[in-house]
């Protein structure tokens, strides 16, 4: 879920102007309890983008027979609180932006929502480099693998089934192990988040427990904290009222507000040092980049929060926000735990929320639109949320001959940036990458990038714009 305050607003704010950020109507009852809806929770790794380590050529073939060439491999990323990850790319076609950074989400909230090979994206992760070594896959193939090798033929076979196209790398040692991993690929389950809150923001009244908040985690503990500046009579409680400092996965916990405590909210934090599971998607939340999915994690920290809002009388409002790419939008689940109904508006649409009620907001968005929207309430009530929309990977455009060579660009935007280009080899056109900010052109984005990317921006105004990863002797894995 993006619930992201003040981190890129200006670049947020251009992406919004170009195509409008309708909001639509569509607006559903739910029942009463919020926390038992099964509603959208927050935290987990944010990691800013830097560039590829081990890498290789790889020629993409399309669907119509035509072909070009890029470099494929792994990317580093450093984690906000400390740790590193090492991911491949699921969309081939849009430039990834250094120094952006990324939220961990769900399959759900990727391009992987509707993917029926991301299970098999997963077994080639736990099966492919770096998860195994090059030393120990040439080995199992028997042939000798170099470490670029050995990313290249994963990153060709993770292509191969996240964008629809048959991905080959320049190696021939390298092809055996693609071939391998495409091969013997079998469907596995969608790993769990590193760190969840759910839901993130609870309401009710002074003297209640608020909640209840379910810990989704794999690590074996997560440390559990008030904000500073929570008033005094407000604790985190277990379900049986019990004051606790940590909790484990599938643990609920409670805002215990004492009676009297005079109306206000109160955040919790959740933190956890653990490793992210591989397969988990990384999405940009400064604006649109490539998706990417994790191969790698050293120990890192993670987060989670929550909120909780109380009053003696009036409306107590409660809103959780998530990405929902099946429906191409944001689910926003408003609540209302006072006596007293609640009215906010959203983007000049009004909505009224009754004393106990809970609804579910469609907002449909654009593909790689930016948001950015606040909803408020009672008591000095205040969510901002903001994010880009990023459920698809790019379509397939010209061929790389067809379309001019730009200058990479520190611009969010790859409709107005594109890779330099390097040298050209048996029809394959090779890409190199770029210091500084800009276009990681190595990294699935060939010069063709930019008409792509331009084609797709034009579509998106023109259409009107609406918003939200074996010696030869057995098969590999035997």
């Amino acid at each position: 879920m993006f619930s992201v305050r003040g981190r890129g607003v200006a670049r947020l704010a251009a992406a919004t102007l170009v195509s409008g950020l309708v909001m639509a109507g569509a607006i559903a009852t739910a029942g009463p309890a919020l926390a038992d809806d099964g509603a959208p929770g927050t935290g987990g790794v944010t990691a800013k983008l830097g560039g590829m380590t081990d890498r290789d050529s790889v020629e993409i073939v399309e669907k119509n027979g035509s072909k070009w060439g890029v470099q494929g491999g792994l990317f580093k990323m450093q984690v906000e609180g400390g740790g590193t990850l090492q991911t491949y790319c699921i969309d081939l076609r849009t430039p990834a932006k250094h120094d952006f950074d990324y939220k961990e989400v769900g399959w759900d909230e990727s391009s992987l929502h509707n993917n029926d090979n991301a299970g098999k994206i997963l077994w080639i992760l736990e099966n492919g480099y770096p998860k195994l070594s090059a030393e120990t896959l040439g080995e199992k193939l028997g042939v000798d693998l170099s470490k670029n090798e050995a990313a290249a033929a994963t990153q060709a076979a993770i292509w191969t089934l996240s964008d629809d196209v048959t991905a080959i790398p320049k190696s021939d040692d390298a092809k055996k192990l693609t071939e391998q991993l495409l091969k013997d690929a079998v469907k596995l389950e969608e790993p769990k988040a590193s760190l969840s809150l759910s839901p993130s923001s609870v309401a009710g009244k002074a003297g209640d427990r608020l909640g209840p908040i379910t810990v989704s985690t794999n690590a074996e503990i997560a440390k559990l904290a008030t904000a500073p500046g929570t008033p005094a009579g407000v604790k985190i409680v277990d379900k049986d009222g019990k004051p606790v400092s940590e909790a484990k996965n599938g643990d609920q916990v409670y805002f215990d507000v004492a009676a009297g405590t005079a109306d206000g909210t109160a955040s919790l934090t959740a933190e956890a040092a653990t490793k992210v599971s591989l397969g988990r998607a990384f999405v940009s939340i400064d604006g649109p980049s490539q998706t990417l999915i994790l191969a790698g994690s050293s120990e890192s920290t993670v987060t989670a929060e929550a909120s909780a809002t109380w009053a003696k009388k009036g409306a107590v409002p409660a809103v959780t926000v998530a990405k929902d790419c099946a429906k191409g939008g944001l689910e926003i689940i408003a609540s209302n735990k006072g006596d007293e109904a609640w009215t906010f508006d959203l983007k000049g649409t009004s909505y009224s929320i009754a004393p106990g009620e809970t609804k579910t907001v469609t907002v449909p968005l654009a593909e790689d639109e930016a948001y950015k929207f606040t909803i408020t309430g009672p008591n000095g009530f205040e969510e901002t949320f903001e994010g880009v929309l990023d459920c698809k990977t790019a379509t397939p455009g010209p061929k790389p001959s067809e379309t001019p060579t730009t200058e990479p660009s520190t611009e969010p935007s790859p409709s107005t940036s594109g890779p330099t280009t390097g040298d050209t080899t048996g029809g394959t056109t090779g890409t190199t990458g770029t210091t500084g900010g800009g276009d990681l052109a190595e990294t699935g984005s060939s010069n063709a990038t930019p008409m792509i990317a331009g084609i797709a921006a034009a579509l998106v105004v023109v259409g009107g714009g609406a918003v939200f990863f074996l010696r030869k002797k057995k098969a590999a894995g035997a």
